[in-house]
């Protein structure tokens, strides 16, 4: 019946916590119901007493010859014996009523109990009271409690079948529970194995329900996903490594190759050292800016965020550019937001995304061209978009151009590196940010904007 091992239930979290809210349940069930009982006890044992004393108050007035004769006629009225009256002298000996002789009682005028034999042979339970009369005469007056303890024992037998109705029921919800979140681990189980096995593709599946389960499965979907875009760019890294550094290390060594071969006059071998050097330089400014992108993916950064104005930020950048695009007759504008668009994060950081932002906005917009700064507040949080009339970005490579040292076709003769927008992506990641990629129709446009957290 259940593709779960039975013996496998007791141990989940699920079939546990369902056992305790049933104890927690069963605990208030029997704290309410012995109230209930309690209180129901004590109103019908009230009202049978309150009846009593009615009865006495009511017999206490009449004359004793009336006393007697009204006795007499409840007794023959009363054929079930419900409500015994009955009158005794003095010494306590059997005057008329029904019951014959006098029960033991502790006090007078204080309701008592006792178990009387009845005239047709049954046990019944009775409530009493009795009073000495004026004449020194002592009356006795009764209610048959039957009826009410049968109440009681139907209520206790309620309770009882009710709590064992209550514990199976609670008990099979237990198993149920435990064998779904069973069932529903070792679905996520398996899927964590093929992950490990080596698919990375591979996720955790989720429900849609946003309980406990899925909210971790979400969190580590996130992770699986941070981790195949490493593994894809160490990939990607690799490769452009292999096909970017390669030139210029090539370059570098033809150049010393032909300095060795060759007997260089004194100018000749300073040019060539001179080239060498400019060569080594470029390589380890591309190191550099790879060991910097991995201290800003590393999160060592976040200890010094503090709250910062994307409007200042912005502004800063645009002033830092603009000599460089009128050089080339570029329009550069900046647009602020209306209110403050205060975030938290790290200054320095931020100014160093926007500035990549520009770079490349300057590397590739044409002469006599124009590029557009601003920052957008949106309902996630504020950002800062760039954007250029220049040749755009291809859809296709739209998600390439974050890879570490990527360059396309169209771009590998334009100065640089091929590491700022993979700068600008890890930033983005560190503050929570976003950085996509949209057609400004003409143009690129880039926006770096916030994300909702949760």
């Amino acid at each position: 019946m259940f593709s779960v091992h039975l013996s496998e239930i007791p141990r989940t979290i699920s079939f546990r916590t369902g056992l305790m809210f049933l104890a927690l349940f069963s605990c208030s069930f029997l704290a309410l119901f012995g109230y209930i009982y309690w209180q129901t006890a004590v109103y019908l044992t009230s009202e049978a007493d309150a009846a009593l004393h009615r009865q006495v108050d009511n017999r206490s007035r009449q004359t004793p010859v009336l006393l007697e004769e009204e006795i007499r006629r409840h007794k023959i009225q009363d054929v079930e014996a419900r409500l015994p009256h009955t009158l005794f002298d003095e010494q306590g000996k059997f005057i008329a009523g029904a019951i014959r002789t006098l029960p033991p009682f502790q006090a007078f005028d204080k309701p008592e109990e006792f178990r009387w034999e009845t005239p047709n042979g049954s046990n019944r339970p009775i409530r009493f009271m009795v009073h000495r009369l004026d004449n020194n005469r002592i009356l006795l007056v009764a209610q048959d409690m039957h009826d009410i303890r049968e109440f009681d024992e139907l209520l206790v037998n309620a309770m009882i079948s009710g709590g064992s109705l209550l514990l199976l029921v609670g008990l099979v919800g237990a198993v149920l529970l435990g064998h779904s979140a069973r069932r529903r681990l070792d679905t996520l189980s398996t899927s964590i194995k093929g992950i490990i096995e080596g698919d990375l593709s591979g996720r955790l599946p989720t429900r849609g329900n946003h309980d406990d389960i899925d909210r971790i499965a979400h969190v580590v979907n996130g992770m699986l996903d941070e981790l195949e875009r490493l593994m894809s760019e160490v990939k990607g890294v690799c490769d452009d490594i292999a096909h970017d550094l390669r030139t210029p290390l090539t370059r570098l060594i033809a150049g010393l190759e032909r300095a060795q071969r060759r007997g260089l006059r004194e100018d000749e071998y300073a040019e060539t050292i001179d080239a060498a050097i400019s060569e080594a330089r470029g390589l380890m400014q591309t190191f550099r800016a790879l060991l910097r992108i991995s201290e800003i993916e590393g999160s060592a950064r976040r200890s010094s965020f503090s709250e910062v104005d994307l409007n200042q930020i912005g502004a800063d950048a645009a002033e830092f550019f603009e000599p460089l695009a009128e050089e080339r007759g570029i329009t550069l504008s900046f647009t602020p937001a209306n209110t403050p668009a205060l975030r938290s994060g790290d200054a320095q950081l931020l100014f160093d995304a926007a500035c990549n932002l520009l770079d490349n906005a300057v590397k590739f917009a044409p002469d006599n061209g124009c590029i557009q700064v601003a920052v957008i507040v949106a309902p996630e949080g504020p950002g800062l978009r760039v954007s250029d009339n220049g040749p755009g970005i291809e859809p296709a490579e739209r998600e390439a151009v974050f890879r570490r040292l990527y360059r396309s076709e169209s771009s590998r003769h334009t100065p640089g590196n091929g590491l700022g927008l993979s700068m600008v992506a890890a930033v983005a990641r560190l503050h929570d940010m976003t950085l996509t990629v949209y057609d400004a129709e003409p143009g690129c446009r880039m926006d770096l904007m916030s994300v909702r957290t949760v």
